[in-house]
């Protein structure tokens, strides 16, 4: 049962993602937060992980839900999604309202599909060595090294172009340098959470 409830998760996480996709194409929920028009919301991160979470299903899909060497990706692409969901519900849902955080292509990306993934990874049966948990956490760095390197070479611009569209930097570069240092810990240690509850699923046959 837990392998066919995977197979349907991983189904569903990809309706979710093209669902998600369709919809920020159509411009659905147009008067939500932290979204734009066409390939320019590629630069949220809660787009490009949803779309990272996505792809990754339709691999493990395509290899029958039995591929040991997508077992880290699995890891990365929850861990991802799951950092989206926790700053929606905690950061910037009392921020700008929750309501407005959850229309259209949001609802999808902010909680479908995020919720989707980390029920779909604590039931995966298979190895995640506790090192799998430093390569989850690298999206995030990632994505903030290029964030806080953009805004340094182009300055924070004007809104509604400013480069610092999750205004991290409102209150100073230093508080946005220690906010994404903040995110980037907490994404790990989302990392290590998913590893943890997945070893101790009694349904989860997973070991070290």
């Amino acid at each position: 049962m837990r392998k066919k409830a995977v197979v349907i998760l991983n189904i569903l996480i990809v309706a979710g993602t093209i669902a998600g996709v369709v919809m920020m194409i159509l411009g659905t929920g147009k008067n939500s937060m932290l979204t734009t028009s066409g390939v320019e919301n590629l630069k949220y991160f809660t787009v490009l992980s949803n779309l990272f979470c996505g792809i990754v299903a339709s691999a493990f899909l395509i290899a029958g839900c039995k591929s040991k060497k997508l077992l880290p990706w699995k890891l990365m692409a929850a861990t991802a999604v799951a950092l989206t969901f926790l700053m929606i519900a905690v950061f910037f849902g009392p921020l700008y309202g929750w309501l407005k955080l959850y229309q259209g292509s949001n609802l999808m990306f902010h909680l479908i599909v995020p919720v989707l993934a980390i029920v779909e990874f604590i039931l995966l049966d298979g190895e995640f060595p506790f090192r799998y948990t430093f390569l989850a956490g690298a999206p995030a760095l990632v994505y903030g090294a290029f964030y806080l390197a953009n805004i340094l070479i182009n300055g924070t611009g004007t809104w509604p172009h400013s480069n610092d569209w999750y205004g991290f930097v409102n209150w100073g570069l230093g508080v946005g340098i220690v906010i994404f240092a903040v995110v980037v810990l907490t994404s790990w240690g989302i990392a290590c959470l998913l590893r943890w509850i997945n070893k101790k699923n009694p349904r989860c046959a997973s070991k070290e």
